[in-house]
């Protein structure tokens, strides 16, 4: 098996390579340079960023191998979510890595914009002493009006109050009661604007909160206001800041983000009254080895074939152990439903989770089924990532639903399906045992007890003495041994149906040989080994 490449597109923490572990080969790249980003990553298997690398839909097409794009850090802005769903390509950050180190770059910001500590400091280098020029503001009784109760906001809300700061928030999605843990208050934007001493911005950038604080917001603020922004560009308007400030509208500005970056040119830093940073809201050691060692432990995973449920393309829920061993019972099922189906599409899809197991979040089930239906039906790769979509533009209707009540087989995973012609096809299963072994619990409206083995063979015929010694004669003069076999009817004299497991491959002509002798209304080789 070749060894996976991991592609290092900017400069990470060493702590990143040495949690990435033996086992794979660590490449690295200027991935701000895009003809050398596009040419590494088409042998990568997997591919790690910080914030400055564009990874999009073409960078997508021409990475056949990727399986994993990890941004070290918070923010995705510089990742095609959509796209890396499309391609099958798992997504994930380290949203909580570098929380406290943006918070107190925050506090950071806005002690220097009271104090004005970076002014005075260069002055002086300078060789200025200009005591009576540099007169700040106490932070002591004044209102910290923070925008974003999220994990930074309300880390920086704490922070602040220690200082004896009154603290105002507005979120729209955080309720009275979450607030309630937070020394904050909750109230509107406008009388956020109208209250607040300082302003720290805590929010993602989204189309509903670019210019969220614009020209309109900062006619309705303090003319003592200092307004804060380390979170992300954009979201308070860099142009109608610059002009409030010339006008003395606003009192002062400590930015570490810019709408476009790297920023080296703005009205703003002409201005004696603003303190700016290069982004380096993450850029501490700690926070960078944290995201790192987050990051490259989800590499490992994707690469070792493992579900990695926080993932930020991935629906279904955290995966415990008990349901973990369920994924490939599920996914077999999908692909089972497949050959059964004769890789037509049907026109409804329901995967049902039944028995105890529903005690625990059993929606990856559902992907994995459905990675195990789509992968007959399309040639794109199919992963757990992308099974959800395909299944969409592919079928018209799917539904996943569960149930606690418990079948005579335990917990039972089921794929049904119905097509345009007004036939089914279903498949169950179950595990049993300490080894968890994977087994048939049903195949349309037959039960079958059979174990799920690489190779099987379903046959449906008109019961009739003969039948099994005839398909045994036929596998036998083939080469093919019968490992165990599964028979079931309804009525004596009515339908059968028979489920094989066999030792190897069994040949289509084979296959048809054994069908036109039993004259058999279905016949499928299943082979999951492809």
């Amino acid at each position: 098996m070749k060894t996976p490449v991991v592609l290092l597109a900017e400069d990470l923490a060493p702590a990143t390579v040495d949690a990435l572990g033996p086992g794979v080969e660590v490449r690295r790249c200027a991935g701000q340079d895009r003809a050398a980003l596009l040419a590494a990553v088409a042998e990568a298997d997997a591919l790690l960023v910080r914030s400055a690398t564009r990874v999009d839909a073409e960078v997508f097409a021409a990475a056949p191998r990727l399986r994993i794009v990890a941004r070290a850090g918070v923010g995705l802005d510089n990742v095609d979510v959509q796209a890396a769903t499309r391609a099958g390509v798992t997504v994930v950050n380290a949203p909580t890595a570098n929380i406290v180190t943006a918070a107190e770059l925050a506090c950071g910001l806005i002690i220097s914009t009271a104090r004005n500590i970076p002014q005075a400091n260069g002055a002086l280098k300078a060789g200025e002493w200009q005591r009576g020029k540099y007169v700040g503001v106490e932070l002591a009784g004044k209102t910290l009006g923070v925008v974003g109760l999220g994990r930074i906001g309300r880390l920086v809300a704490e922070r602040m109050s220690a200082f004896g700061m009154r603290v105002v928030a507005h979120d729209a999605h955080v309720r009275d009661q979450q607030a309630a843990r937070v020394p904050a208050a909750l109230v509107s934007l406008d009388e956020l604007l109208e209250r607040a001493d300082f302003i720290t911005v805590h929010l993602p950038r989204t189309p509903e909160t670019i210019g969220l604080i614009g020209e309109e917001e900062l006619r309705r603020v303090k003319r003592s206001v200092r307004i804060i922004n380390a979170a992300r560009g954009g979201i308070v308007d860099e142009e109608a800041l610059a002009t409030a400030l010339r006008e003395g509208r606003v009192a002062g500005a400590g930015l570490d983000v810019f709408a476009v970056e790297p920023c080296t040119d703005s009205p703003l830093f002409a201005l004696d009254n603003v303190v700016v940073t290069p982004h380096l809201g993450a850029s501490t050691t700690e926070a960078q080895d944290k995201a790192g060692i987050a990051v490259a432990g989800a590499v490992r995973r994707v690469l070792a074939g493992d579900l990695v449920p926080e993932a930020v393309n991935v629906r279904g829920g955290g995966v415990t152990e008990e349901v973990g061993l369920l994924l490939p019972l599920a996914e077999n099922l999908g692909r089972i439903f497949g050959a059964l189906a004769d890789d037509r599409t049907p026109v409804a899809l329901h995967v049902e989770v039944r028995g105890e197991i529903t005690r625990h979040d059993v929606s990856v089930l559902e992907l994995a089924a459905l990675k195990g239906v789509v992968t007959g039906l399309t040639d794109r790769a199919v992963t757990l990532v992308n099974a959800p979509l395909i299944a969409r533009e592919r079928v018209p209707a799917v539904h996943f639903t569960t149930g606690s009540e418990c079948a005579p087989h335990g917990d039972l995973v089921t794929v049904r399906g119905t097509f345009a012609d007004g036939t089914a096809v279903g498949v169950s299963g179950t595990t049993a045992g300490s080894g968890h072994v994977q087994k048939l619990a049903g195949v349309g409206e037959y039960e079958i007890d059979l174990d799920i083995t690489d190779h099987m063979l379903f046959l449906q015929y008109k019961d009739m003495p003969g039948m099994v010694g005839t398909i045994g004669r036929i596998l036998g003069e083939a080469g093919v041994n019968i490992a165990a076999m599964q028979v079931a009817r309804d009525t004596e004299g009515g339908e059968a149906a028979v489920a094989l497991t066999v030792d190897n491959v069994v040949p289509a002509a084979v296959v048809g040989s054994i069908s036109e002798a039993i004259g058999a209304s279905s016949a499928h080789f299943v082979d999951l080994t492809v």
